[in-house]
């Protein structure tokens, strides 16, 4: 009887996952059209799945083994289920590697049980619970239907039971993991998932590469940014539905660890809410922190203000890209967020707290604050700076951003004006004709203005002769490397390099160039700057540094890509969303658990921010000003600094 009956329940279960499928396609397709290669994208999806995506996973060893047994176990019995029981290919070799399979997926399946009955708090319960018992159930009663049942039962009477038990199992199996893959429920992320990776908005991630520059803005489409969930990309539209609901995002937001109204997972659930239609009644996930699960509403062409998520979930991301770096179905979050606040503030002019007056300032002044823009180099009156105007040529240009306008980066400048100068650098500013690189107007939503600043600044490099920026800004940093060259004119790109001062700082020391003292204060820990690491991927040069120093850092628990941000970035201090602690004041809790006296930082920023901590606290500067502290300009007392960085080892 199974063997008559088996093939059509595959069959079944094949063609209602089909139709799910393509409806669910119907739902992905009602965004906005996006330029994708689709056959090089699904030739290339089996290496994104197996090697860059397993690359987040294999962060968590044993849930990374768990996943390939379990999954591979079943696409694997899933093509020999059809080959045996639909083309009639079969033997003795087929069934003994069916069985295998069907083994493996099966004790990957016991490792996800596990996992599973006493859940982190970060994983959504609900339907996910059921999951591992339907991939036991799948695995276990096909895995039965391969032995003779004769062999399992003396009697017909046992064996119609045990058929009848085999059969309840096997359906129940497809259910979840063929029908659920396109009609709802734990499964439809493997199927978004896959097609997902192959079509993937931002395809330089894959193949080791880095991709993190905002997307631009068509500033003469009809509508700026996104108010709607069909106005997204179709591809970000499966993006979200990709979701596995992990939580990992969650886990490493500072925003919902602060108790702000903001949960990365919960956001993206609320776009499938948004695309699919309906409410969040059946999200079983943690919600927004002072929020409630079920008040979400929304549906393709409703807006998503108001439905689906409220204005202060929306302004309190710090961009920082810790959910895009945990995610391990490598999920675009700012980017969607970013996209419905340029809606808010490009089209109904609705940016919170300050930030409608730093716009305001941005236009009519070039900087966030409203300062003079004339008043940019007040700092280096006394500094002597050769400007680009008047020496046209350069090796190095110095990137100086607004720290101009702030005493205590004005601090940071000084010092490493000082390194410049003991390095014999060639270099020079350009001083009021220096605009704002346009971040913050960017992360705010703001495109038009940072595109007017963008081009702007472009016109001005455009007219000297450099080979390098150099700023110890890592949002102009980021900027200038990875957003300014959406901007050159078509057929040009940048002739020059963008560097972190940290990175030219290091090059320097290991040229010989520079000659260090011993660092002689106490322990020190270093933050890494959002901005510097998850965007830019450096985080070797400020270690390398302080290294040569003769400082031994006492790492933080979250360093490196799992840095915590300080806050400081994506607005947030501009527009100010209260919640239940301040994101510095975590961040310096994390410093003062190492024991260090001090706090290396290399952005102005995370150290305003850092500094706005009451005491008692550890010590905060930028490793510029540690360089220019350990200066050696006596000939009679200089040691390399490599041989420093020997005796630190």
């Amino acid at each position: 009887m199974l063997d008559r009956l088996i093939p059509i329940l595959l069959l079944a279960a094949l063609l209602l996952a089909a139709i799910g499928m393509l409806r669910r396609a119907r739902l992905w397709r009602a965004g906005r059209p996006d330029k994708v290669d689709l056959l090089r994208g699904l030739m290339a999806m089996p290496r994104r799945y197996l090697v860059d995506l397993h690359h987040v996973v294999e962060r968590d060893k044993v849930m990374s083994k768990t996943h390939v047994a379990t999954a591979g176990g079943f696409v694997l019995s899933m093509v020999l289920l059809l080959a045996h029981y639909v083309t009639g290919v079969g033997g003795g070799f087929i069934n003994l590697l069916l069985a295998a399979a069907l083994v493996l997926m099966f004790t990957g399946a016991v490792f996800v049980y596990k996992r599973r009955r006493r859940p982190p708090p970060r994983l959504s319960k609900g339907p996910w619970m059921r999951l591992p018992k339907s991939l036991l159930a799948f695995a276990g009663t096909f895995f039965i239907t391969t032995l003779p049942l004769s062999t399992l039962v003396p009697n017909q009477a046992g064996q119609w039971l045990l058929s009848a038990l085999l059969v309840a199992g096997i359906i129940w199996g497809l259910g979840e993991l063929l029908f659920g893959m396109g009609w709802g429920g734990p499964m439809k992320h493997a199927f978004a998932g896959t097609l997902h990776l192959a079509f993937h908005r931002r395809p330089e991630r894959f193949g080791g590469g880095r991709s993190t520059g905002l997307k631009s803005v068509d500033l003469s489409a009809p509508k700026l940014g996104v108010e709607k969930p069909a106005d997204f990309k179709w591809n970000q539209l499966l993006g979200f539905d990709a979701c596995v609901q992990c939580g990992k995002c969650e886990a490493m937001c500072p925003a919902f660890a602060a108790g702000q109204p903001l949960n990365p997972k919960k956001l993206i659930q609320d776009m499938v809410v948004g695309l699919a239609g309906g409410s969040d009644a059946k999200y079983a996930g943690s919600p927004y922190p002072g929020t409630c699960v079920g008040e979400a509403q929304g549906a393709p062409h409703q807006p998503i203000v108001g439905g689906l998520i409220k204005e202060e979930t929306l302004w309190s991301c710090t961009t920082c890209r810790a959910c895009v770096e945990e995610c391990p179905m490598m999920i675009e979050h700012v980017d969607a967020i970013v996209d419905m606040r340029r809606f808010m503030t490009l089209e109904k002019g609705q940016t919170p707290g300050k930030g409608a007056q730093v716009l305001e300032n941005l236009i009519f002044t070039d900087n966030p604050n409203g300062f003079n823009p004339r008043s940019r180099t007040h700092w280096a009156a006394d500094q002597n700076l050769p400007l680009m105007k008047e020496v046209q040529e350069a090796e190095v240009l110095f990137w100086v951003s607004d720290g101009a306008f702030d005493m205590r980066s004005q601090r940071i400048l000084r010092a490493f004006v000082k390194v410049l100068r003991a390095a014999r650098v060639n270099f020079a500013v350009l001083g009021d004709e220096e605009l704002d690189s346009g971040d913050l107007a960017r992360r705010l939503g703001d495109d038009a203005t940072f595109q007017r600043l963008a081009k702007s600044n472009i016109g001005t490099l455009g007219k000297y002769r450099f080979k390098q920026i150099v700023t110890t800004d890592p949002h102009a940093f980021h900027c200038l490397k990875n957003e300014y060259p959406d901007f050159y004119p078509e057929g040009q790109k940048p002739d020059y390099e963008v560097l972190h001062h940290t990175t030219f700082i290091n090059a320097l020391v290991k040229g010989h160039r520079l000659v260090l003292d011993r660092y002689k204060g106490g322990d020190v820990t270093y933050h890494d700057p959002c901005y510097l690491g998850r965007y830019n991927g450096e985080y070797d040069s400020p270690r390398e540094l302080l290294a040569a120093l003769g400082i031994s850092l006492k790492e933080m628990d979250r360093a490196g890509f799992r840095s915590r941000c300080c806050g400081g970035g994506g607005g947030a201090p501009v527009v100010d969303v209260p919640g239940e602690r301040r994101i510095a004041d975590m961040r310096m809790d994390d410093a003062r658990q190492t024991g260090a006296a001090l706090v290396a930082v290399g952005c102005q920023q995370c150290t305003a921010m850092l500094e706005g901590v009451p005491g008692p606290r550890p010590e905060v500067k930028d490793i510029a000003e540690l360089v220019a502290d350990a200066l050696v300009t006596d000939d009679a007392e200089r040691r390399p600094a490599a041989a420093i960085a020997a005796e630190a080892i």
